[in-house]
């Protein structure tokens, strides 16, 4: 027999409903850098981010690779289309998507050629996983070391010039790149908890409850209180049950009964304001406009062009970035099939509004010549005048 009696815990029951796992986390790694697993989650919840990655990578265009020697040319178009990237792409383009969108999501993309040393050729381009890998300066400031980080250690890569790296927005104190979506956990989770707020507040006051209410009014209908409280819940809940199949049924309750709705005095917060704050925040941080993503913000046409301009600007310079690593899969191409010339790198125009636009500068372009023409013409006629 124990002396000394444990003091038992009073149940105390929660009111509050059980909390939901949103699946959205802000968290920072140990070092201060946000986890690139965060940046998956980023996408997987908010809807209007993965939604700009794919406006962007659509956006950038295709492109054409001409080789500086006409008599390779047949065997680089053929390349181009043909190429195995990883396990289930096939041509330049779709590695080309791969890869910027694992530029814009991690800040970083690398990649390498694969050479079957059986025949000498270009075997296919592999699109890595960066989240596996760190850059850091070597013996000097120019060169660059890569470490492989699967295993948990830090595992130097032999050759590291045999992989594709580019680093998007590198500074000194992140040299191996800064994602696109820096800056947006901390706003992504408090719009992930307001949509969250939003289905729970719907799970209560959306799906309509009813209060049935018996008040007996003399001595015997008190005394019968419990047996007519039965009787009002069985016919009502008949007839809720009928009016689910479909069928209108009556209900037919004698004595005073109230019927109220619970939460109908109530109203639900108005989230519109919060929300679109947040999304102007995420969108500009991004560079789409917002007419692209489907949301009615009030904006003139003058400012449509406006965010046109801009989005163009971050679509040229992201092309900037993808070149270098295009030339460089194509020249590696033509030097193991006997070619010593390089490549160049052709872009489609971004949108309709260049190609519209090129075509009202063509025609500008040869109004003015042929002014310029006519005018000379008058000119040479009155001094052939003058000389007679």
């Amino acid at each position: 027999m124990s002396i000394f009696r444990k003091k038992v815990r009073e149940f105390v029951p929660n009111t509050a409903g059980s909390d939901r796992e949103s699946g959205f986390h802000y968290r920072l790694a140990p070092e201060g850098i946000f986890q690139q697993e965060l940046y998956d989650a980023l996408r997987a919840n908010v809807p209007v981010i993965d939604a700009c990655f794919g406006k962007i990578i659509r956006l950038t265009g295709g492109f054409k690779v001409t080789a500086c020697d006409e008599r390779a040319q047949v065997e680089l178009d053929r390349f181009c289309r043909e190429v195995s990237v990883g396990v289930s792409g096939k041509s330049i383009y779709t590695f080309a998507d791969m890869y910027l969108d694992s530029l814009l999501t991690y800040g970083k993309a690398i990649g390498r050629i694969y050479a079957d040393y059986r025949t000498g050729k270009v075997k296919g381009i592999y699109v890595g996983d960066p989240t596996l890998y760190r850059v850091r300066e070597g013996r000097n400031a120019f060169e660059k070391r890569i470490f492989y980080m699967g295993s948990g250690e830090e595992i130097p890569v032999r050759s590291p010039e045999k992989l594709l790296y580019t680093a998007l927005n590198p500074s000194p104190k992140h040299p191996d790149g800064v994602s696109i979506l820096r800056g947006l956990p901390a706003l992504s989770e408090i719009l992930m908890r307001i949509y969250e707020c939003m289905g729970q507040n719907f799970d209560r006051v959306g799906n309509v409850r009813y209060a049935v209410t018996y008040h007996p009014e003399g001595e015997s209908d008190r005394a019968r209180a419990k047996e007519r409280a039965e009787q009002i819940a069985q016919e009502w809940s008949r007839g809720m049950r009928a009016s689910r199949n479909g069928s209108v049924q009556d209900f037919v309750a004698v004595g005073d009964v109230d019927i109220k709705v619970i939460g109908a005095d109530n109203q639900m917060i108005d989230t519109e304001i919060p929300v679109r704050q947040l999304m102007e925040q995420l969108v500009a941080k991004l560079s789409i406009p917002p007419f692209l993503l489907g949301l009615n913000w009030s904006t003139t046409e003058r400012m449509s062009a406006q965010q046109s301009d801009i989005l163009t600007s971050e679509l040229e310079y992201y092309r900037r970035l993808l070149e270098p690593i295009l030339r460089e899969i194509c020249e590696a191409f033509l030097r193991l099939n006997g070619y010593a010339c390089g490549v160049e790198i052709e872009w489609d125009n971004i949108n309709l509004q260049d190609e519209e636009a090129l075509a009202k500068s063509r025609l500008y372009n040869a109004q003015a010549k042929a002014a310029e023409l006519e005018n000379e013409r008058v000119e040479n006629e009155r001094k052939k005048e003058e000389m007679q």
